[in-house]
């Protein structure tokens, strides 16, 4: 490790001086050049990364100043990989129409300064991301030597993206955050319960975190039982009766003496001040004053409930969670050697607008079928859905499916017909879940008759819930007749 920080340290030196030298001198950099310069960076802030990750981190300002060099990591990875895999198809596709309006010489002057201003565009990007990059290596020299007295999580396994399908993604600072609040004691004589409130938009992983959280072996051994409850579960007036209906979790005989419990409660739906009022009365008549509550909602005014300052999580951004998609989506394939494909992903991503919960399914679709045929037939099914779903209903059919509201589908064997969704929900692992697989329904030749349940996704993390959707294969001509009989 010793000999690791002083090559890491030397680097840094070296390079911050070249991109001193780098920055003063007047000659216009390439293209290639700084993408080469880009990619040397980008290894660098790997290996950081990857060393800080598997540590147990618990400083939060290391936290943060390592978010910010992901973050730089990410842009930098976008901007490269934009400028690597951009194919020129869809260029050329919008000169050949202009070529029908404009005559031949206005067309080829005008694809001539569109191409000049989208490499000028292109250079001043990979520029700024080397730029942005470079800084933060250097701003974290400090970090790289504090590593070694923090202790291992886990050993790093061969391949990055085994790590990242079996790990919660980007959420290392909000896990320790809410790590940090479990573990904390209180003052003496304190008498109210801690409450520590998670906020954020359906499906962007508020129940993923807690559970994440909740697996820790020093979080597990801090409480003698960690429960979990649903808003749904006290709605009426015998709140006592509420812990009949928790899910027991984890359970420790050698805390119990401690009797420290962790309640964690899922506000679904609206949240009602006064239902919140009568559940923690009866908390604290139930529960010692060591113990404490976690409450995850959509709703901002959770946040007016808490002890201590709210964990809010927003969706990833378009960078972090381009890196998410490809690293998985292209597994042990290296995506430079498949530059069409990984500008097809590039393409999927961004239709998918950063849920995880719609992209795992689309990842294990791709990686099962590798093939280009393929890929530009899912990339042409999901242009018509988009345009067609928003023609329709006015909004991204990822919009419907994170409020869980009933939603359209189209089938890419025949767009003819249309797969209601009629109702989404969650089974533990342990219980039995449907044959079918909506990936097939949709994707594939498997046309169910009548209403069924489809497997939509298995998650490979905690809380490791399958997901599954109640749905009916419509004929779209039928569908029309019918509102015309009408």
């Amino acid at each position: 490790m010793e000999i690791f920080i002083s090559a890491v340290l030397g680097e840094l030196a070296s390079r911050s001086i070249n991109f001193v030298i780098s920055r003063s001198s007047s000659s216009k950099p390439k293209v290639p050049d700084v993408e080469s310069s880009l990619q040397r960076a980008l290894l660098r802030a790997q290996v950081i990364i990857d060393e800080a990750t598997g540590c147990q981190i618990t400083n939060q300002a290391m936290l943060q100043q390592l978010e910010m060099l992901k973050d730089a990591m990410y842009k930098g990875c976008y901007i490269l990989d934009t400028s690597r895999y951009q194919s020129q198809d869809e260029e050329d596709a919008k000169d050949h129409v202009v070529s029908h309006s404009l005559s031949l010489s206005k067309a080829n002057s005008l694809k001539g300064i569109r191409s000049a201003n989208r490499k000028t565009n292109i250079l001043e990007q990979l520029q700024d991301a080397l730029d942005n990059l470079s800084s933060m290596i250097v701003d974290v020299k400090e970090l790289v030597v504090f590593l070694t007295s923090y202790p291992r999580l886990y050993r790093q396994p061969y391949s990055m993206h085994l790590l990242l399908g079996n790990c919660m993604f980007g959420r290392q600072l909000e896990a320790e955050l809410v790590r940090s609040f479990l573990l904390s004691t209180q003052p003496n004589g304190a008498e109210e319960l801690e409450v520590l409130p998670v906020v954020g938009p359906a499906r962007v992983g508020k129940s993923t975190l807690v559970a994440h959280v909740c697996n820790d072996e020093g979080v597990r051994g801090h409480f003698s039982e960690i429960l979990f409850l649903c808003n749904r579960e006290f709605k009426d007036e015998k709140v006592a009766s509420m812990w009949e209906g928790c899910v027991k979790k984890y359970h420790n005989s050698r805390s119990s003496k401690y009797g420290r419990i962790l309640v964690v409660i899922e506000i679904a739906g609206d949240f009602n001040e006064d239902d919140w009022k009568r559940l923690y009365a009866a908390s604290k008549r139930c529960m010692t004053s060591a113990s404490k509550i976690i409450i995850t909602s959509q709703s901002d005014k959770i946040t007016k409930l808490g002890t201590t300052r709210a964990v809010t999580l927003k969706y990833l951004s378009h960078e972090a969670y381009w890196y998410f998609f490809k690293t998985l989506t292209f597994g042990s394939n290296d995506p430079m050697m498949h530059p069409r494909m990984a500008n097809l992903a590039m393409e999927i991503s961004r239709m998918l607008k950063r849920s995880f919960f719609n992209s795992l399914s689309t990842i294990c679709l791709l990686r099962d079928n590798f093939d280009i045929h393929f890929w530009c037939k899912v990339v042409t099914f999901l242009r018509g859905l988009m345009k067609w779903y928003e023609s329709q209903f006015g909004e991204h059919p990822s919009d419907a499916l994170n409020q869980n509201k009933p939603a359209c589908l189209l089938r890419m064997a025949s767009t003819s017909q249309q797969i209601m969704v009629y109702r989404q929900y969650e089974c533990s692992s342990q219980e039995e879940v449907p044959k079918i697989e909506l990936k097939n329904v949709v994707f594939g030749s498997v046309k169910p008759s009548g209403r069924f349940e489809a497997l939509v996704l298995r998650s490979p993390i905690p809380p490791y819930y399958n997901y599954i959707f109640t749905c009916e294969v419509r004929d779209l001509k039928t569908t029309s007749a019918k509102r015309k009989r009408s």
